[in-house]
């Protein structure tokens, strides 16, 4: 149970973190039971459906040809073998010489992991454990740094665009007797806004996704729809493999096609990557809002409650405040997008005995931990 204040009718968390994850947890179950509630209604009924006309057309087909419904069956499990080995009715592509192999492992490693050609020999799939091991590895490592320089490039686009308004509005050049009229008026003040890139890195992934799209509606003749949810699904790396781009025996123009195929899912993914990092942040503040509810049920909490733990970053009292109370519990992110706009992070006083510091999202978690756990005592 948790202990209440002296004096107080607070109680204070057991454990900030553990109470954030077994929330989060909670959420995540509910989303989940949501989302398959929501698809069931949607898809169940054209899977009973497609069942219906599946047995109708196995018995007409018995029927017409005379042939038995066991025969039928055997010929149709050996043909779902021959599919798990690569062979369609329709030609493709083949897909174990070099560029399909190639295609292959850039879908495992990126952990898009299409499905549409699997290893089949017992020393293939040994091989892929190891090589998958190291290639998901570092391709991760890859997604960090590409999401620290992209955050340090917005970040010197928004300075630059903040600079650019201050010598507009007249306050670009401040003597030594004239003060700035706030904070945010001064660069030393000024802090590149979390919600402008979380907004610049979607408004990059849409316009992947858009210019992605239409190329596929030309060369793999889907339809729009379909090439947007191809390309959500490849770029987020769920990865389904109901549609595969690329996987034609022929194309016009094929090896720009496919260089163009492949940088379109490079960049999408970084992007995406890049895009979930920067929206978990607000995630987590959302569920930092929502324990500091139930810490403080009141609309005005009558005690004083703890400077520190949840309730350190701002007294988040209605749902009107939780925008104002993000802009200042964003303080990390925003630290960092700072120092890098100002050519680098000031320097601290503290003296560091490790090389394990800074990050943006994913890889911020691991530099701390590694920091934290690596400090001389």
């Amino acid at each position: 149970m948790a202990r209440k204040r002296d004096g107080g009718c607070c109680p204070l968390p057991l454990n900030e973190d553990n109470a954030r994850f077994c929330l989060l947890a909670g959420l995540i179950l509910l989303y989940l039971l949501c989302g398959a509630a929501v698809f069931s209604a949607l898809e169940r009924p054209s899977e009973l459906r497609a069942h219906l006309l599946w047995d109708q057309q196995l018995a007409n087909f018995t029927l017409s040809h005379r042939v038995s419904l066991g025969a039928l069956h055997a010929l149709l499990r050996q043909y779902e073998e021959a599919n798990g080995a690569g062979i369609r009715v329709d030609a493709l592509r083949p897909r174990w010489d070099f560029s399909g192999a190639f295609y292959f492992v850039g879908t495992v490693v990126s952990t898009i992991g299409f499905g549409m050609n699997t290893p089949a020999t017992i020393p293939g799939k040994i091989f892929l454990i190891f090589y998958g091991l190291i290639g998901c590895a570092a391709t991760i490592l890859f997604f960090n740094l590409f999401l620290e320089r992209i955050i340090t490039m917005l970040a010197y686009i928004m300075r630059w665009c903040h600079e650019r308004r201050m010598r507009r509005s007249g306050l670009g050049a401040v003597s030594g007797a004239e003060e700035p009229r706030s904070e945010e008026d001064s660069l030393e003040g000024w802090k590149p806004s979390v919600y402008y890139v979380m907004l610049i890195l979607g408004v990059a992934s849409v316009l992947i996704a858009c210019s992605a799209s239409s190329l596929y509606c030309s060369m793999e003749d889907w339809s729009y729809m379909d090439s947007l949810y191809f390309c959500f699904v490849a770029f987020s790396t769920i990865g389904f493999g109901d549609l595969v781009s690329s996987q034609r025996e022929h194309y016009e123009a094929q090896e720009a096609y496919r260089l163009g195929n492949c940088l379109f899912i490079l960049m999408g993914v970084c992007c995406i990557y890049s895009l979930f990092n920067v929206i978990s942040i607000i995630i987590k503040q959302t569920l930092n809002w929502i324990l500091a509810r139930l810490a403080c049920p009141g609309r005005r909490c009558p005690c004083s409650c703890p400077k520190r733990g949840l309730r350190s970053e701002t007294d988040m009292i209605s749902v009107n405040d939780f925008t104002a109370s993000n802009k200042v519990s964003l303080a990390l992110l925003q630290k960092q997008l700072c120092e890098t706009a100002q050519q680098g992070p000031r320097q601290s006083h503290v003296p560091r005995h490790n090389g394990f510091s800074g990050g943006v999202g994913a890889f911020a978690i691991m530099n701390n931990r590694l920091q934290e756990t690596s400090v001389d005592r």
